[in-house]
């Protein structure tokens, strides 16, 4: 085992005293919640915001405080993807240099990002209103549920900078969400679609008000972390695994997790709760 290794301690990953440089943080209960905090510039992502982003949802394996997360943009945007001088323009050079060791190494740093989100053990929902475009699909369509409103917009438009649709695992993601039909005319055409398309097409989970989209995000998002997360963590390894699998592994795949989650209490305790005719009081184990 290397040193590293060896002195690596997740209960030192105190994610209540966390301050990230790039976004907001905040903790409430067992839900925690980032907000993209650049509202003048409809909160595009930087470099170094897609990194420390990655970085967190990494560690959040190892939070056991931590049982749901939500995302959402400050003032009245989610997210307006790249932004277009901090992150294109740089991009752009390195394509005059032709560094294309330099581009390969940001779009794979952008895809960690999208992994890191789909490995995490806890639910993600995104809040989203206003611009949620490029890299801010993205993020959208990696998390688990989504609440949006009418206003909102969301475009995978990278087409219309030139880019293929083909972007942090969108041609994988996004037919499975919406149907591959559907898929392929947002991500060949780049246009947005508003709210009650995006609930219509089961991208969104439920359309909300604009000044309720957040709390009905994070309400949801308690009342995930109120139930077996182990369960939960399961559920969504098998979700993400499954996708490359035929259904007789699927049905192996998930008679195995199953079994597993029977040996945990919460199993016992949701009987327990029934045959007492109480509601159950799951703990996460």
């Amino acid at each position: 085992m290397s040193n590293t290794a060896q002195r690596f301690n997740p209960a030192q990953l105190d994610f209540a005293k966390f301050k990230p440089e790039h976004f907001l943080w905040q903790v409430e209960g067992q839900v925690a919640t980032i907000t993209l905090n650049r509202p003048e510039r409809k909160n595009p992502l930087t470099f170094e915001s897609y990194a420390e982003l990655r970085d967190t949802f990494r560690n959040l394996t190892y939070a056991d405080g931590i049982k749901a997360i939500v995302i959402n943009g400050a003032g009245e945007n989610f997210c307006s993807g790249g932004d277009v001088h901090e992150i294109i323009g740089p991009l752009v050079e390195m394509q005059r240099k032709d560094d294309m060791p330099g581009l390969l190494a940001f779009t794979r740093m952008t895809g960690d990002l999208v992994k890191a989100m789909r490995a995490c053990p806890q639910p993600i929902v995104s809040a989203i209103d206003g611009i949620c475009a490029g890299a801010g699909a993205i993020l959208a369509m990696a998390s688990d549920l989504r609440y949006g409103t009418a206003r909102s917009k969301v475009a995978f438009l990278f087409v219309r900078v030139g880019l293929a649709g083909a972007d942090m695992g969108a041609c994988n993601m996004l037919p499975r969400i919406i149907g591959a039909g559907r898929a392929a005319e947002l991500l060949y055409t780049g246009r947005a679609m508003d709210g009650a398309e995006a609930e219509r097409w089961g991208f969104y989970n439920r359309v909300c008000e604009p000044g309720a989209v957040v709390t009905e995000a994070q309400s949801l998002a308690a009342s995930l972390a109120e139930g077996p997360t182990f369960a939960h963590a399961m559920t969504k390894r098998c979700i993400h695994q499954e996708w490359s699998m035929g259904i007789d592994d699927s049905i192996e795949a998930e008679a195995q997790a199953q079994a597993i989650c029977m040996q945990t209490r919460d199993y016992e305790r949701a009987y327990l709760a029934f045959v007492s005719k109480q509601r159950p009081k799951f703990e996460g184990n």
